[in-house]
């Protein structure tokens, strides 16, 4: 197993960073065991949702078999963001005739690998939660954590470190298979498993330590963000360091669903008719931490006036978050009048798909247990929307007209300016009286959202969209 701690990119760590990472990977030992005796075996599995992008999902058994056409997603259950770019790269593998298997490595209960990734997650949704409710805990704490915390290459050092514990849960599987990492941590186990193609597919536009995985193609969906991630800008602000180097880093675009790329410009054309119609459909998405409530509660608000006359239309997806359900429901009573897909994926797939051409009116409200049909049901209905309503994280990149709210996070921040400068979003809206301000503008001049939806038709015509692809087309190629 590769030292990835010592040295990073040629970059000696200081010998207290790299005492320290191991005194961490010595607590998580203590904690959760180390299972490097274990050979664990696999099975793969139908799920409902993957399983219209053709994706089996890998799970405990003993009759996993894999081809010259399976392609491993590694990912993690840690809010909802790197799911979707999972499921963005799994529908583009099957487009492209590749056979998909679904990898999340915090799915293995009874493995380290799991345990210490759960612990992770844990605290991160805490930590997203805690810093919604207090201002004073975003500024003095979160904030500083999530841009310049992460952005330390000792960050790196440490997580290197931890991902030795993680590698087991790998150590059987076919190392020629590729394998796409839609977060550090599976792509840094796949390194130090011995995996022969790991494509690290980041996910941030603001360059930050933790998302390396030295061994691995880093992917970045930005130009703007290549020249950060080369040089490793910021990441130790003592010294000079060493830049990635050739080959370690390729920039490929937006990681979006071949379902949303294909379909773009008949989706756009649908888009504009019914803005010059007068009647727009916003998509509010809760988020995988379920926190910004309040500010949900003041855009069903302010649109409530225009759902009841007529020229707007709700999509409310709260993911697997019944407490912010029942929390916004006896805020606001009129969401309880409207359509409710309570645990009901088919029914609410078909509603997606049906209103794409059809029209629709008043409030639907959508809530699923089942993680998959969580997050996939808001790629499904994005089709059918005119707005997107979201704080600026993955979902930035998506081809749609978006409405920016608050973000959680200070890495988010440069989601919302890269969407703001290639026109397909607003800027963020920091406050609630910003964002009260952006949907009356939205509603009262079609101006803003068909510029948006220009903008669109040509970057598609650039290929900005074109990331899951390229991402896919690097980790097969010879």
């Amino acid at each position: 197993m590769k030292d990835n701690t010592s040295t990073i990119f040629g970059n000696a760590m200081p010998k207290k960073v790299i005492k320290k990472a191991q005194k961490t990977k010595d607590k998580f030992i203590k904690k959760f065991g180390d299972d490097k005796d274990v050979n664990y075996t696999f099975s793969l599995e139908n799920e409902p949702v993957l399983q219209s992008l053709n994706t089996k999902k890998l799970v405990f058994g003993d009759n996993a078999h894999f081809d010259e056409k399976s392609i491993f997603i590694g990912n993690i259950r840690m809010g909802f963001g790197h799911y979707r770019i999972a499921m963005a790269m799994a529908s583009c593998a099957n487009a492209l005739g590749y056979n998909p298997i679904w990898f999340d490595l915090n799915s293995f209960d009874k493995s380290t690998c799991t345990k210490i990734i759960s612990h992770q997650n844990n605290l991160y949704s805490m930590g997203s939660r805690l810093a919604d409710k207090s201002k004073l805990f975003n500024k003095i704490y979160w904030e500083p954590l999530n841009s310049e915390g992460f952005r330390k290459l000792s960050y790196n050092a440490c997580d290197q470190k931890v991902a030795e514990l993680m590698a087991n849960l790998l150590k059987t599987l076919p190392k020629d298979v590729p394998f796409i990492a839609t977060h550090a941590w599976p792509a840094q186990a796949a390194v130090h498993a011995g995996f022969c193609k790991v494509v690290n597919a980041i996910p941030d536009n603001w360059p930050m330590a933790l998302h390396l995985a030295e061994g691995s193609i880093h992917t970045i969906q930005t130009e703007a963000s290549f020249m950060g991630y080369k040089v490793l800008r910021g990441m130790d602000k003592t010294r000079e360091l060493l830049p990635m180097p050739q080959g370690a880093i390729e920039y490929t675009g937006h990681y979006v669903d071949h379902e949303l790329v294909c379909n773009l410009e008949s989706d756009t054309q649908k888009r504009v008719d019914r803005i010059n119609k007068g009647v727009k459909r916003y998509l509010l998405t809760v988020g995988g931490a379920g926190a910004q409530k309040e500010i949900f509660k003041q855009v069903i608000l302010t649109l409530l006036p225009e759902i009841k006359k007529g020229k707007a239309v709700l999509f409310l997806n709260v993911g697997d978050h019944k407490g912010v359900y029942e929390w916004l429901s006896k805020q606001i009573p009129e969401i309880g009048q409207g359509k409710f897909f309570n645990n009901d994926y088919s029914g609410a797939k078909t509603f997606a798909n049906e209103a794409i051409d059809k029209d629709v009116s008043g409030i639907y409200t959508f809530l699923h247990d089942d993680i998959f049909s969580a997050v996939y049901i808001t790629n499904l209905l994005m089709r059918a929307s005119d707005v997107l309503v979201t704080k600026p994280s993955e979902l930035s990149f998506y081809p749609i007209p978006k409405l920016f709210i608050r973000r959680v996070g200070g890495h988010e921040a440069y989601g919302a300016l890269h969407s703001n400068e290639l026109g397909d979003g607003t800027y963020e809206c920091e406050t609630a009286e910003e964002t009260k301000q952006m949907i009356h503008l939205m509603q009262s001049d079609n101006q803003i959202l068909l510029k948006m939806n220009e903008c669109i038709l040509e970057n598609h015509k650039n290929g900005v969209y074109n990331g899951a692809y390229n991402v896919i087309k690097l980790a097969t190629q010879k």
